[in-house]
């Protein structure tokens, strides 16, 4: 907001450039086309009344100047006045497109944002002794949603996390990652184990992409990262099918990446069919949270092309928090892992990142 009241004085700075330089300069050289851009500059940044006024001013600053050195005649007063009067006009009508096509933006932002919420929508804060927090960055301001994906379900069999990534981009990610979180929906609670979770939905996503035929089939495939707790939360199943391994961080400000026993690929991967993923166990003690993210954090690149290292900055990034007295929550880490990673990048996110951290309540 002050930067956007900083720019709406950029036409009356123009106006103000104008006299200066035409007080400076020679009675033959004449700053009319500078006060020009005047009403210009204040297409995009001031309402329709501002355009207008700023029009008006820019005329009566002119003609005063064209006065002032005693050149105010046909070429160099009316018809510069009347080609003020042409460029304010301009200008109005320049600010009512641009403000139309604003206004379908937003009608199309507010859309993607319905279409986000029923897509990917946002996990309970909390089940049971479980708190969780989720967030979703996309590569595009534009973009609401992408490839990337989380969901978080309470079962007959324990709570049950999915955490992946689609091959591709745009509409068709969009549709493969409804296809994921509908299999998955449905088998967490259907299948008893985790092991026979992630075959129910590799077989899903095969499916699907017999169906799709051409390049879904031969080259379609998501990372994936199944996770179960325990009934009482004391340890965590982990089947990793080709994504990053989640962060343990532990109550005393520690950090363990929890890789898995043996590499598997990605789920659905073309002629390769089912693959043996293990199903690996670690401790969740009180007071641990799961951190998991997708590809976007872990290949963020800083200008030397050097990789983020969660491991090493999640922790430092918990440290400095813990200063200030306040324990972070879930969503707390969250923010500042994304923060610290556009802090890596130097701006923008390089890719889209889904992000889920879950803690288990101190005893």
């Amino acid at each position: 907001m002050v930067q956007r009241s900083k720019a709406q004085l950029i036409p009356a700075g123009v106006i103000v450039l104008a006299v200066v330089l035409d007080l400076v300069t020679p009675t033959d050289v004449t700053s009319a086309p500078l006060i020009m851009a005047a009403p210009v500059a204040a297409a995009p940044l001031l309402s329709p009344r501002g355009i207008i006024l700023t029009g008006l001013a820019s005329m009566a600053v002119h003609a005063a100047l064209a006065r002032l050195d005693g050149t105010f005649g046909w070429h160099r007063g009316l018809a510069s006045q009347l080609t003020l009067v042409a460029v304010t006009l301009l200008a109005f009508f320049i600010h009512r497109t641009i403000d139309q096509q604003t206004g379908r933006t937003r009608r199309a932002l507010r859309v993607a944002a319905v279409a986000q919420a029923a897509v990917l929508p946002r996990p309970p804060a909390r089940l049971g002794n479980l708190h969780i927090a989720a967030r979703y960055v996309p590569a595009e301001d534009e973009a609401m949603i992408g490839g990337d994906l989380y969901v978080v379900q309470e079962t007959p069999y324990g709570i049950r996390v999915l955490v992946g990534d689609v091959r591709g981009k745009g509409l068709g990610a969009v549709s493969a990652v409804c296809v994921d979180l509908g299999a998955f929906r449905y088998a967490a609670d259907q299948c008893e184990r985790v092991g026979e979770l992630a075959r129910s939905l590799e077989d899903a996503l095969l499916r699907e992409g017999v169906r799709r035929g051409g390049l879904e089939q031969e080259e379609g495939f998501t990372t994936a990262l199944i996770a179960e707790f325990a009934a009482d939360l004391s340890a965590v199943r982990i089947v990793n099918r080709g994504h990053p391994p989640p962060l343990l961080l532990d109550a005393e400000g520690g950090a363990t990446l929890l890789e898995p026993s043996q590499e598997a690929p990605p789920l659905a991967v073309g002629a390769m069919g089912h693959w043996p993923a293990p199903v690996d166990t670690f401790p969740f003690p009180p007071g641990a949270t799961l951190l998991c993210y997708t590809d976007g954090v872990t290949e963020s690149r800083d200008a030397e092309g050097v990789f983020y290292d969660a491991v090493a900055r999640v922790p430092l990034l918990l440290r400095h928090r813990a200063r200030s007295g306040d324990e972070p929550t879930p969503a707390d880490v969250l923010d500042l892992l994304i923060r610290d990673v556009r802090r890596h990048t130097g701006g923008r996110p390089q890719d889209d990142q889904a992000l889920l951290a879950l803690r288990r309540a101190p005893r």
